[in-house]
């Protein structure tokens, strides 16, 4: 059989030691031959696995849709293919495997996929490239935030607000300022606004005579009076899409009680809601599959439940479908889960930690490269004071190296906290997600309404109606749980038809 082979790092630091490119190539090389293949291609290459736009990857995708020949494609791990499970490519690659047009290979990870593959190693697949994902996520979501350290500062990186500029200090350093000429209208706004006798229409309208204008000198449309008023930069909270709520530096413009007023007010308009969110399971989930349109809920005869289409762009007759007949295929998928055993679950994470082992060994690798970058740095440190002393560099050229590496090793530190915390943890995660499905019916029928819906979001993808039905797909990993539920013969816990298990799984997704 002929064989692509194809290496990838993403991080100079990947580049070194056992990850590097020449290391995944020599041992690809060395698989191709044991297995006898003919390799007709080896490409190596830098290139993130989470970039939507993958151009070298996807040049080796035409190539592989374009071959007549059935190719093995080989990677060293499944995380040098993709560590993003909504990867189109990853799709794209694994559906031709499931065909017999290609094998996809994972040396290191001791994975083939083929058309040949079981339930099992389909899961250990799905479930490897999940916890790929998250091991990475789990890392990088704070690895990353090297703003970090400026938010103990009580520093802003984002966009600066109405009301405040940005200026260069004495140091060259962008830094925030109150803006003299727009700082009191903003102060004015929320003054007006607490009176309660102006709407948001109305104060716009203040404001533009007043003179107030945007940064680029537009005058503020309702949207960026109402983000004024929610913004509680203004009282001295920053807060953050990404790291949540903190308190900056910078001087306020209002106290925090006239915000609260001003808030106070604004929830009183919105008391006028006829039905709270919590009155139906399925409120704000459902669109009509037909026109796209909302379906929404109402109840008859004080107890009873009905859901249609709003038929908003008028091209769909208005039918009732009764809340119980939505809910029967939910009910499905909650009893299908609750048919992992004990024993399935114990040899699926048994399986996993053995698949994984290459993580581990990253993971390891990780924490020496940090300990040694933050003992280095250290020594750079006692260095520079001798220096100082030495009278080799000025004051002004130290305190700025100080910074700097007083900044590297508060990164460092920060890195190595979160490989510290992940160091397992990810591998358990196979655990808690199954003992979560399990009881996922138990959980459902325990619960308020509200608590209903939150989960039913957190399972359905794309949940519509048609013809009085409900259809949609699992989220990942549910999806894969639920592979797993409807197909244990592998497990050797009961005989079962595996056509008959393929038809339903069919029925609810």
């Amino acid at each position: 059989m002929k064989a692509i082979i194809l290496a990838r790092v993403s991080t100079e630091d990947q580049k070194e030691a056992g990850n590097s490119l020449p290391a995944q190539v020599a041992r690809l090389e060395s698989y191709c031959q044991r297995k006898g293949f003919e390799v007709v291609k080896s490409i190596s290459f830098d290139e993130s696995a989470y970039k939507s736009k993958r151009r070298q990857f996807d040049e080796i995708v035409e190539y592989i849709e374009q071959s007549k020949e059935k190719i093995a494609i080989c990677f060293d791990k499944v995380d040098r293919m993709s560590r993003n499970v909504f990867d189109k490519r990853v799709a794209v690659l694994y559906e031709k495997a499931l065909s017999g047009s290609v094998e996809l290979h994972f040396v290191s990870d001791g994975q083939i996929i083929n058309a040949e593959i079981s339930a099992a190693e389909k899961f250990n697949f799905n479930m490897t490239l999940g916890l790929a994902k998250y091991y990475s996520d789990a890392i990088s979501d704070n690895v990353k935030r090297s703003f970090e350290i400026k938010r103990r500062r009580g520093d802003w990186t984002g966009r600066v607000r109405i009301g405040y500029m940005h200026i260069l200090n004495d140091e060259g350093k962008k830094d925030i300022v109150i803006d003299p000429q727009r700082a009191h209208l903003i102060q004015k706004l929320f003054e007006l606004y607490a009176t309660d006798t102006y709407s948001i229409k109305t104060l716009r309208t203040e404001m533009i005579r007043l003179g107030l204008r945007t940064q680029d000198g537009n005058e503020p449309g309702i949207s960026n009076i109402e983000k004024i008023l929610n913004d509680t930069f203004y009282y001295g909270i920053a807060n953050s899409p990404k790291h949540g709520k903190y308190e900056h530096r910078y001087p306020p413009l209002i106290i925090k009680d006239l915000f609260d007023k001003c808030q106070s007010i604004r929830k009183g308009r919105k008391q006028n809601v006829i039905f709270s969110s919590q009155d139906f399971i399925f409120k704000g989930l459902l669109h009509c599959k037909n026109c796209g349109c909302l379906i929404t809920a109402e109840k008859k005869k004080g107890k009873f439940i009905y859901y249609s289409c709003t038929n908003a762009k008028h091209t769909c007759k208005r039918v009732y479908i009764p809340e119980k007949e939505l809910l029967k295929p939910v009910y499905e998928v909650l009893d299908a889960f609750q048919g992992i055993t004990d024993k399935m679950q114990e040899k699926v994470v048994n399986e996993l930690r053995q698949v994984n082992e290459a993580e581990v060994t990253f993971h390891d690798h990780e924490i020496k490269r940090i300990q040694a970058d933050y003992n280095a740095t250290q020594s750079k440190l006692d260095n520079l004071f001798d220096l100082l002393l030495e009278k080799s560099i000025t004051k002004p050229d130290y305190d700025k190296k100080l910074e700097e590496l007083k900044d590297k090793q508060a990164r460092l530190g920060i890195e190595l906290e979160e490989h510290t915390q992940a160091d397992y943890n990810y591998k358990t995660t196979v655990s808690t997600i199954l003992n979560i499905s399990r009881r996922a019916r138990d959980i459902f029928d325990s619960s308020e309404i509200g608590e209903r819906r939150a989960l039913l979001g957190f399972l359905l993808q794309n949940p519509v109606v048609e013809d009085k039905k409900l259809l949609f797909t699992l989220k990942n990993p549910w999806n894969v749980v639920l592979q797993l539920a409807t197909t244990t013969r592998w497990l050797g816990d009961r005989d079962s038809n595996p056509d008959s298990q393929d038809q339903n799984l069919e029925s609810y997704l």
